[in-house]
């Protein structure tokens, strides 16, 4: 069962150091309007891949040796941050395509978008980390970090909605990304409440 548990998390690291990659990929094309939809797609279809190949072996090893204790925790996490990865592939993608409908850009206030994107980098970036490492603290640190990326997303709702004036299309591209960079920070912290289960084998009480 060890080279099933090394081979689990081989995939698994390759698929969060790809989500990292693809997420940056998406939000350098938001402020910079450069086209990645392709080399974004093909991201996100290659993490889709590969959580299959996370399923397909855990269900193999589950099967096969009855798992118990810290190994079945592992094996099960690895399934939930799998899907997670997955999930920001996606939203990466989504990302791109608002750029394929609104176009020009550039006369937007990216400031809020920017900063957001900037957090949710940060976490996927912690919560491969905190895999790699089994912390549990900075693991726990995802939870308050997501809290920044809701109060931005929510923040910039309330000052749309008083906004009379300006570009419409800044205001709801503003809008999509910020939702997407919202559900991409919700998946981080979903990675780090996987890596908490696993370690000490409780679950973090949902918000």
């Amino acid at each position: 069962m060890e080279m099933g548990l090394e081979r689990l998390t081989k995939i698994v690291l390759e698929m969060g150091t790809l989500s990292e990659t693809t997420v940056t990929q998406a939000i350098e094309a938001y402020s910079t309007g450069k086209d990645v939809r392709e080399e974004v797609f093909a991201n996100s279809e290659r993490l889709a891949a590969l959580q299959d190949d996370v399923n397909d072996l855990a269900t193999e090893m589950i099967a096969r040796y009855q798992p118990v204790a810290s190994d079945l925790r592992f094996i099960t996490s690895s399934m939930e941050i799998g899907y997670g990865f997955s999930r920001l592939g996606r939203y990466a993608y989504d990302i791109t395509d608002i750029l394929s409908i609104y176009r020009d850009l550039s006369s937007c206030d990216k400031t809020d978008v920017q900063q957001a994107a900037k957090q949710a980098a940060d976490m996927i970036h912690m919560s491969i980390k905190a895999f790699i490492e089994r912390d549990v603290m900075m693991a726990g640190k995802l939870k308050t970090m997501d809290n920044v990326v809701d109060d931005l997303y929510r923040n910039y709702l309330r000052k749309v909605t008083k906004e009379v004036d300006g570009d419409m299309k800044c205001y709801i591209s503003g809008t999509l990304v910020l939702r997407y960079l919202e559900r991409i920070a919700d998946h981080a912290e979903d990675v780090g409440e996987a890596v908490a289960y696993t370690v000490t084998g409780k679950r973090a009480s949902r918000k």
